[in-house]
């Protein structure tokens, strides 16, 4: 008998699992059959891999030699499947929050080796839930520093940070502010705002800034469900919107705040679900699209390069930089 990748798969999941019993569930089959080809395994390397007590199994001398190996096996045909199934298949499910440009489907779709990229838009949570399931590919979700960031991730979810976002604020363009290069926290007192749903991803963040504003509650004229509808209302409502750089529209002037709050823009995958080189390739395609979004926003590219400690993900700035 040869020892397959089957087999390895086996001794792995029986190892990793800590027992038979609990192996057998995983792989779905009847205790007695694992046990079966276990028996069989053991015969065909020459001895036994586990020690089997009643809280479960431990290595056997030869199991710790052959069992790093048999499970480096499987890691390897892993990586094997899915670099195939990465270049076979039709279709990428992405997710992105807020709101998905046709130009970054573009650069997605020209970027990863598949018949078409499907772009979805919908929250932090359900995109989470949705790479989770299976449902999306990957998808970039937005939140708080920290508690959106990859490490706050479990398995079998990854995630590495794109970029963390200065808060600016949004006004008319001949808002009395829209002229200045920068304000403090203590000059949003006294303005009449757009604020956002106690439910909408940005709500926290907003929060925490208003709450370092002196003077009384501030004036809400409406709360949105989005950046784009908050533009809307700053331009048509002369208000003042508090929002990242890329969530700003041309119809409103961004004013950078003097430590701000700051959000968080991370890419999010299964860590079975892409090979290596498509999750650099992903990752590097996301932040080159976000350079290159963020030259076209008034005094955002500027601002990045004189940061550009606040903004290492994204670097190098140099003239010539991608």
């Amino acid at each position: 008998m040869n020892v397959e990748l089957r087999h390895a798969r086996v001794v792995t999941a029986i190892d990793r699992a800590g027992s038979i019993s609990k192996a057998a569930v995983e792989l779905s089959l009847p205790q007695s059959s694992l046990t079966a080809q276990l028996r069989r395994i053991e015969k065909a390397v020459g001895g036994e891999l586990f020690v089997r007590t009643r809280s479960g199994v431990t290595p056997t001398p030869l199991g710790e030699r052959l069992i790093p190996m048999l499970a480096d096996l499987t890691r390897q045909a892993d990586l094997v499947i899915a670099e195939a199934s990465a270049y076979t298949s039709d279709v990428f499910r992405f997710g992105n929050t807020e709101w998905t440009p046709p130009s970054l489907r573009a650069v997605l779709q020209a970027a990863l080796p598949v018949a078409e990229v499907r772009t979805e838009t919908l929250d932090p949570a359900a995109a989470v839930a949705a790479v989770r399931v299976g449902a999306l590919d990957a998808a970039l979700v937005t939140g708080t520093p920290g508690t959106a960031s990859a490490g706050h991730l479990e398995p079998p979810l990854s995630g590495a940070v794109v970029v963390r976002e200065p808060v600016w604020l949004a006004v008319p363009p001949r808002h009395p502010l829209a002229g200045r290069s920068v304000v403090d926290v203590r000059d949003l007192a006294g303005l009449r705002w757009i604020r956002y749903a106690r439910d909408h991803w940005f709500h926290p963040i907003e929060k925490q800034l208003f709450a370092r504003v002196a003077g009384d509650d501030p004036e809400v004229l409406h709360h949105v469900d989005g950046h784009h509808e908050a533009m809307n209302w700053v331009r048509d409502a002369d208000a003042a919107a508090l929002t990242t750089p890329t969530g700003a529209t041309r119809e409103v002037t961004l004013v950078p705040i003097r430590d701000t709050e700051r959000t968080e823009l991370l890419l999010v995958w299964r860590g079975d679900a892409l090979t290596e080189s498509i999750r650099r390739g992903l990752l590097e395609t996301v932040r080159r699209y976000y350079r290159d979004y963020a030259r076209t926003i008034p005094r955002y590219w500027p601002w990045i390069t004189d940061h550009p400690g606040d903004f290492a993900e994204l670097g190098p700035f140099g003239p010539t930089a991608p």
